[in-house]
């Protein structure tokens, strides 16, 4: 029940709508590429300009960012989060399908404009292990990213803020900048499980983080993630009830 509800809020909502329209952006440039036909390697320029530059950079963290703080975020903010916390409910059931609730509709926007902006810019050149590996990561990535943006709006009443923080500065300059910090970022987990799937050559696509790391710290972040919101959440119920 609360998975259903939380669901036909989130889709309803204006900025749900808006990344619906940001996920033609990639199937718009791919089709562009190939009208304009330049001199470069499709596999190449798939894997780094459209998939990695921008859709694990862009579009997959704006879309679990959104889904992911408004799933749980609203209702603190709003006040009607003590409504749900007065049932007798375990918060790790609230918490379960909070995620859910996020993670679906943005996985489904992501994988759609991950598989047909690729398959567009792949026709024709076999670069099918590039497509499978890419939509496996995002499918994973944005699981994960829903996770720490779920966590962030129980934290934190500024969670966008908070989520925008992390994926521009932390993961767009931090992590390039200092090559210790990539065990730190969920876009580096999702790239290098890419990576590992996709059979490519280094000069085609080439990970800053190993694949089989990247997928041990999926399942660590992820777990933590949800471990420490569902601690949080029952402190809040605590609070706001009181």
């Amino acid at each position: 029940m609360i998975l259903a509800l939380t669901l036909r809020q989130l889709v309803g909502r204006r900025p749900a709508l808006l990344m619906v329209a940001f996920a033609a952006l990639p199937i718009l440039v791919a089709i562009i590429f190939r009208v304009a036909d330049p001199d470069l390697s499709h596999e190449r320029w798939a894997a780094n300009v459209l998939l990695k530059g921008l859709i694990v950079t862009t579009f997959l963290p704006l879309v679990t960012l959104i889904f992911g703080t408004m799933a749980l975020g609203s209702e603190i903010e709003d006040g009607t989060a003590v409504y749900l916390l007065s049932k007798p409910l375990p918060r790790s059931h609230v918490i379960s399908a909070k995620l859910a609730a996020a993670w679906l509709p943005a996985a489904l926007l992501v994988l759609l404009s991950t598989e047909i902006s690729a398959a567009i810019a792949l026709q024709g050149t076999g670069g099918a292990s590039i497509l499978v590996g890419f939509t496996v990561a995002t499918a994973l990535g944005s699981f994960v990213y829903c996770c720490v943006f779920v966590l962030l709006s129980v934290l934190t009443s500024h969670a966008l803020i908070a989520g925008l923080i992390y994926v521009f500065l932390w993961e767009g300059v931090v992590t390039e900048l200092f090559s210790g910090t990539r065990i730190f970022s969920v876009r580096q987990y999702t790239l290098g499980v890419a990576d590992l799937i996709a059979d490519t050559s280094r000069r085609t696509f080439e990970a800053n983080l190993g694949g089989v790391p990247a997928l041990v710290l999926m399942a660590v972040v992820g777990a933590a993630a949800v471990g420490v919101a569902i601690r949080r959440l029952s402190r809040f119920e605590v609070r706001g009830l009181v």
